[in-house]
């Protein structure tokens, strides 16, 4: 058990896009001290200039207590937790040199969600690799339904925070707990994971819905179905499949597969319009997170063999110039079968 001596009053949060500015932003109202690192430079620069992440997160004020830097060492040499917001594609980079850097391990809290090209894994996976075996207890998850615009306007928000340490976790609970934002504890840190980042994949598939002006029938089918293909994942790597049917799984799936706020089905919702994913690309500063976790995600089926039909339809859609039209009546006219298949029906004890 990893047992916190002293309550945390320093934090660093490494990663200064819309999500990790957010999180920095509320621990900082808490009363914490917060240094949060940006990798670009004019980030830094909006925030002690005028108290506004500009970039990421525009028209949200910041306390005056958050600092910011785009130096990584003086970020988190002082601090007791680390809150890592960078995106799946740069967290091998960002997080190698952190065991390095600091001499003994603290709480880690990943907020990124997604699965790293190539390797396919999840970022606990991958933090596992970079960072020396003493710090792998301390690895902690944030999930969850959670527009970072919303929590900045205080408005209810819900996630859970997992980790294979239950004390541990207890103990960030409080840290993270006010009344506007709740957070539940899980111990199912790969479960977490596998829902936080297949809801972005499903979210571009419900914007290309929407942008073919298919209607709600065809949403909701495809929330459902989604879901079913998220938890085939969860059964193949060994996830408690209970967790994708809380919040970090169908609660995520549906608010990024029904809320204009997610960058991922407004990425979806202009290639069923008739954008191409070039012309989408150039118009946006933020990262759609679903378009590189499509891609590994059907690598990791592909490897592991589960029919994952709507994650296979996003990736032709995305690389391979499939008509999204052409994509979504494929998967109407696929062959009859049984709504429950084997892992879905595993889910739930018999009633003898």
């Amino acid at each position: 058990m990893n047992q916190l001596s002293t309550p945390i009053h320093r934090v660093a949060v490494i990663g200064a896009g819309a999500w990790g500015t957010t999180l920095a932003r509320h621990l900082a109202n808490k009363g914490l001290t917060v240094h949060l690192w940006a990798y670009e430079s004019e980030v830094v620069e909006t925030i002690r200039t005028h108290g506004e992440n500009t970039l990421f997160l525009p028209g949200v004020r910041l306390p005056d207590r958050l600092r910011s830097s785009t130096d990584i060492q003086e970020v988190v040499q002082d601090a007791e937790l680390l809150v890592l917001g960078v995106p799946s594609h740069a967290m091998r980079v960002v997080c190698s040199r952190l065991g390095s850097m600091l001499s003994e391990p603290r709480p880690v809290v990943i907020a990124s969600k997604g699965i790293e090209e190539g390797s396919h894994h999840f970022m606990s996976q991958l933090l596992c690799e970079v960072l020396p075996p003493s710090w792998h207890s301390w690895l902690t998850v944030l999930a969850g339904p959670s527009f970072a615009s919303e929590v900045c306007q205080e408005k209810p928000t819900t996630v859970v925070l997992a980790g294979k340490d239950s004390q541990l976790v207890t103990s960030l609970q409080t840290v993270f707990m006010t009344p506007q934002f709740r957070v539940y504890t899980s111990t199912d840190v790969l479960g977490a994971q596998i829902g936080g980042a297949l809801k972005n994949v499903m979210a571009i598939a419900a914007g290309v819905v929407d942008g073919l002006d298919l209607g709600y029938n065809a949403r909701a089918a495809l929330i459902t179905r989604g879901l079913t293909e998220m938890v085939r994942i969860a059964t193949a790597l060994g996830a408690d499949m209970r967790t994708l049917y809380g919040l970090s799984g169908l609660g995520d799936l549906v608010l990024t597969c029904t809320g204009p706020l997610s960058r991922n089905y407004s990425v979806g919702q202009k290639l069923g319009a008739g954008q191409s994913l070039p012309e989408i690309l150039q118009t946006t500063k933020t990262v759609a997170e679903g378009i590189r976790t499509t891609r590994a995600v059907v690598g990791l089926a592909n490897q592991l063999s589960i029919d994952m039909p709507i994650a296979q339809s996003v990736y032709g859609i995305l690389f391979e110039e499939r008509d999204p039209q052409e994509a979504v009546s494929s998967l109407m006219v696929r062959a009859a079968k049984r709504e429950s298949d084997s892992t879905t029906l595993s889910t739930f004890p018999s009633s003898s």
